[in-house]
C-alpha cells in the first residue's frame, strides 16, 4: 500500500521535460519534492508564482513565500512573482500542461468534486474550477475511500462538482487507475494490496485485465 509520499512519488513519473504544471493543495503539493532528475518542469501556483521549487528544509523558511495553499515555498533560479490575475490568464489559456490535484469524490466518467460539502464551511472554491476547465491534463491523487472506510471512486459524484469529464487519471494507496469510456482501469497495483481489496473498495466501473504490474516508485 502506498502512504502519501508514494503517491507523490508516483506521480511525479508523469512529469515530463517542458511540462508546465500546477500542484493542488494536500498531497499534490508533494509532488514538487519528487521531480525525477533529468526532468525539467516550471510549477505554477495560482496565487502568482512560475518556477516554484520543493519545499524548505526546517529553519529556512520565508513566511512571505507560500502557495496557494499558504505552506512555505522555495523559488527555482529564474522563478518569477505576478498577481493572480496574471496567473488565472495563464491558466484559463490553457498554458498549464498537467494539473495534479486532491478530491474527495471521481467518478468513472471523470468527474471531479473537491471544494465542497453540503453543511460545512469553506472559504470558497480557489482555483480547481478554472484548472480542470483549462487543463490538457488532469491527475487525482487522492486517498481511496473517507474516514468511514466508503469508496471515493464512483459512479457518480454525490458531492457538488467541481469538473464534468476532466480526470485523465487517479492514484491512490491501492494503486494507479487511468479513466477510459470503460471506467476506472487499474493500470498498477500498490505493494501488498490484492485484486480482491480494490474491487472491494471501487463502487464505479473497474476493469481489471492480464497481469496487473506492481506500482514502481
Amino acid at each position: 500500500m502506498l502512504d502519501k509520499f508514494g503517491i507523490a512519488k508516483r506521480i511525479a513519473r508523469e512529469l515530463q521535460d517542458g511540462y508546465y504544471v500546477n500542484l493542488g493543495i494536500g498531497i499534490p503539493t508533494l509532488v514538487a519534492n519528487y521531480i525525477p532528475e533529468g526532468v525539467a518542469v516550471v510549477l505554477q501556483s495560482e496565487n502568482g508564482l512560475l518556477g516554484m521549487g520543493p519545499f524548505p528544509w526546517e529553519g529556512e523558511e520565508d513566511a512571505d513565500l507560500i502557495n496557494a495553499g499558504k505552506q512555505t515555498i522555495t523559488m527555482t533560479q529564474g522563478a518569477s512573482l505576478f498577481d493572480s490575475a496574471t496567473s488565472f490568464g495563464m491558466i484559463r489559456a490553457g498554458k498549464v500542461d498537467l494539473t495534479v490535484l486532491g478530491a474527495m469524490e471521481v467518478s468513472d466518467s471523470g468527474d471531479i468534486a473537491n471544494w465542497k460539502i453540503p453543511g460545512k464551511m469553506v472559504k470558497g472554491m480557489g482555483g480547481a474550477m478554472d484548472l480542470v476547465a483549462s487543463a490538457k491534463n488532469i491527475i487525482v491523487a487522492m486517498q481511496h475511500v473517507n474516514k468511514a472506510g466508503e469508496s471515493k471512486l464512483l459512479p457518480s459524484c454525490s458531492l457538488p462538482i467541481t469538473g464534468l469529464k476532466c480526470v485523465k487519471k487517479v492514484v491512490t494507496e491501492l494503486g494507479v487507475f487511468e479513466i477510459t469510456h470503460r471506467g476506472f482501469e487499474l493500470k498498477e497495483i500498490a505493494p501488498g494490496v490484492t485484486i480482491d481489496e480494490v474491487k472491494a473498495k471501487t463502487l464505479g466501473r473497474l476493469v481489471v485485465e492480464g497481469e496487473i504490474p506492481e506500482v514502481q516508485i
